[in-house]
């Protein structure tokens, strides 16, 4: 079976104020202790695996995963190699910030089999930048898109970010229309969001800084899914668009509801019906994993095995309304595919209209979702062809993309 792989590497120069990742600023010490670690979660991970596990898809997030040098990000991809089988065409993604590559560095990365980067840009407006606390400039973009494309990279994604406090149309379309002439393969762009506990978060709450627009944001949403359609991207998912065949296929294993191991500090899994966790702490990672041979603080008989490691602090085994929700949930991101009502009756044994008729009924009337699942002549089999799948789909509409969050807790008992 395809699985995918995120490796968490939680380091950073400076923690923006808008951030809620578990990321830390100022302990890279702790980086070769935790590429130790890490590897031995691969190596424990991989003892356990099932026979017919087969990585397609690998993604080192963060953080800043290039703080790591390319030896210490080899020492990581040869712990897996040893451990897990990967697929010859696996895609392998390393997210990175602007200011903190150059292109030797991109170059030994590729050699390593690296061959998609994530930039995270944000914006390409100097004001908003230093407003974000980013530590790069759009020079910075600049010469990092030039040398990752000198040192091989064919598939590059650029992240920005939107409804910032006090942004108007204007700047955010100067933005994106720089963004789209890098010709990058793929756009992702995300609506600010006021996390609790974070600066901004406490900034608004106390009048510091302005509350970002809602109606602003819905603008500059609507107008980005025009440009970037006009440019040639095909938006696939609520905050993503692509050229054709450049889909990130690591988060479409989420979005599809597929397994996916964790590994690191504070990431997340799914597999063998378990949603797990890690530990958030650097330190209590790394001593864990040291630990793993004693492990007696770990889990209980029935569940000390494969995908559960000893980093593990949250577990949940999931029941079959938990996968239905969270299949309908994460498949309603994806904006072209969607649900297909075949594919919900293969995997869950049940109409797609006996579980969920009424939600789909009501959200149909509210405008926020399209698509009915067209009649079969008696005895005809239900076809799996993407053809068909599409044909009987519920997608998201214009408008339902907007209102996502209400859509998606219909779904939620």
């Amino acid at each position: 079976m395809d699985y995918s792989l995120y490796l968490h590497i939680p380091f950073c120069t400076h923690r923006c104020a808008y951030c809620d990742f578990n990321t830390y600023a100022g302990q890279q010490a702790l980086i070769p202790a935790y590429v130790d670690a890490l590897c031995a979660e691969v190596d424990w991970v991989g003892r356990r695996a099932p026979p017919d596990l087969r990585l397609h898809t690998i993604f080192f997030g963060g953080g800043t995963p290039t703080l790591l040098t390319p030896r210490q990000i080899g020492s990581i991809l040869g712990a897996i190699r040893q451990s897990l089988p990967i697929s010859q065409d696996a895609e392998i993604t390393i997210e990175a910030n602007p200011g903190t590559v150059s292109e030797a560095g991109l170059r030994a990365m590729r050699a390593l089999g690296i061959n998609r980067i994530s930039l995270g840009v944000q914006s390409a407006n100097g004001e908003e930048l230093r407003m974000l606390e980013r530590t790069h400039t759009y020079l910075d973009v600049l010469q990092a898109v030039s040398a990752a494309r000198r040192a091989g990279f064919d598939n590059l994604n650029l992240d920005l970010i939107y409804g910032l406090s006090e942004q108007d149309l204007e700047t955010w379309q100067s933005s994106v229309r720089r963004i789209v002439g890098l010709r990058p393969e793929h756009i992702s762009a995300y609506a600010l969001t006021l996390e609790h506990g974070t600066p901004f978060g406490r900034w608004t709450s106390r009048g510091i800084m302005a509350t970002p627009d809602p109606d602003m944001a819905a603008d500059m949403y609507e107008w980005l899914s025009e440009e970037l359609e006009a440019a040639g991207y095909a938006q696939y998912e609520i905050s993503n668009w692509s050229r054709a065949g450049r889909a990130c296929l690591h988060n479409l294993q989420y979005w599809r509801g597929l397994p996916y191991l964790g590994l690191g500090a504070g990431a997340h899994g799914y597999a063998d019906g378990f949603r797990y966790s890690n530990v958030l702490r650097i330190q209590t990672y790394v001593d864990r994993m040291r630990r793993e041979g004693e492990a007696p603080f770990l889990l209980d008989a029935e569940t000390s095995g494969f995908p559960l490691s000893p980093a593990v602090v949250n577990q949940h085994r999931q029941s079959r309304e938990d996968d239905m929700a969270e299949f309908m949930i994460m498949g309603l991101r994806l904006t072209k595919e969607g649900i297909a009502a075949s594919d919900f009756d293969r995997r869950f044994g049940v109409p797609i209209e006996e579980r969920y008729g009424t939600q789909i009924t009501e959200l149909a009337r509210l405008g926020l979702l399209e698509g009915t699942r067209p009649a079969r002549r008696a005895g005809r089999a239900a076809s799996s062809t993407a053809q068909d799948r599409r044909a009987d789909a519920f997608r998201l509409t214009r408008r339902g993309r907007l209102l996502g969050n209400q859509v998606f807790m219909r779904f939620v008992d």
